[in-house]
């Protein structure tokens, strides 16, 4: 099974750095190993609108985005996290969601792809620093449809109120047992 983890915070040793560590080692106590992928470690050029994806079915910047594309388009399993920045995901997680217009083009414009593998599925990670009763409704949004275009049903999610502190997340044993959890889950056969 080909898992995809896409970390989307540019913050190294944090909280949602910290929970895909755990979904991690469930996903390694299920016999599976998935890649790793920083968001903030790449150079991803942000869309510029330009429409080239709409009638090629590719984008005119060759970057690290390129080799995303077909590791995408590979995978069973994508979880895509980012911790909420102003009711939203972060900068990083946006460019490359945005760039993520090229999947979109390929399955509702230029009909290259066909809608849902039965066995793919999506995943959303998130942390905020408050707890605001729709906190996450602006992130829920963009992930559910950057996982549309990606071919993922968004199929599970694990998302975390009142955690601001550099690992605070690890003081939450509940937490980090439920990402563990999440990690055995996506494992599971359809």
């Amino acid at each position: 099974m080909n898992i995809l983890i896409f970390n989307g915070s540019p913050r190294k040793g944090g909280n949602t750095e910290l929970l895909l560590t755990s979904v991690a080692a469930g996903i390694e106590q299920s016999g599976f190993r998935a890649e790793y992928i920083r968001l903030a470690d790449l150079a991803i050029h942000p869309c510029i609108g330009c429409g080239h994806c709409e009638r090629e079915g590719h984008c005119i910047f060759a970057d690290d985005m390129t080799a995303l594309y077909a590791a995408i388009e590979a995978a069973h399993r994508i979880v895509l996290a980012s911790p909420i920045y102003f009711y939203g995901v972060t900068a990083q997680t946006k460019i490359f969601i945005d760039r993520c217009q090229v999947l979109w083009s390929r399955k509702y414009l230029l009909s290259e792809r066909k809608a849902y593998r039965d066995d793919l599925r999506g995943y959303m990670v998130s942390v905020a620093a408050t707890a605001g009763e729709k906190i996450f409704a602006g992130a829920r949004l963009t992930i559910r449809y950057a996982l549309d275009a990606m071919d993922c049903p968004l199929s599970g999610e694990l998302l975390v109120k009142e955690v601001s502190d550099k690992g605070a997340v690890a003081g939450k044993p509940e937490i980090m047992a439920e990402a563990l959890q999440l990690g055995n889950e996506i494992c599971r056969p359809d």
